[in-house]
């Protein structure tokens, strides 16, 4: 296996895909605040756009373990504004049970694929 293939992390990946798709939830979010919730214009665009924008910038943020807190993080503010449009409660919850799944799915895997090349190596060490 390619060191590049050996080093790309599936819990990164799975992460940033599902910070992608909320992004663009989110960023829907701001004419629904708008036209339904009657949040003033500039409110909604700085919470929706706002968090939008937080979304892609914590994806590319994903090489440290701060960048998997701001994800956390994004997952309460994203249930948090189903105090605005009450819908979000669901999609919010939705995004952060993606969130949870790929963060420790791929936790799991990773481990699981140290623990593999270490065994593979140490077999290799033997010949």
């Amino acid at each position: 296996m390619s060191g590049a293939a050996a080093e790309r992390s599936p819990r990164r990946g799975m992460c940033a895909a599902v910070l992608a798709l909320e992004g663009i939830v989110l960023g829907l979010t701001t004419p629904v605040m708008i036209a339904v919730a009657q949040v003033d214009t500039t409110i909604a665009l700085i919470v929706g756009l706002g968090l939008a924008v937080a979304c892609f910038v914590v994806a590319g943020l994903l090489r440290s373990e701060a960048g998997y807190l701001a994800g956390w993080a994004i997952q309460v503010a994203a249930i948090g504004l189903g105090f605005v449009i009450p819908m979000m409660f669901l999609l919010g919850g939705i995004f952060a049970l993606l969130w949870g799944t790929a963060y420790l799915l791929g936790r799991k895997i990773e481990r699981e694929r140290a623990a593999a090349y270490a065994a593979y190596e140490a077999e290799g060490a033997g010949d």
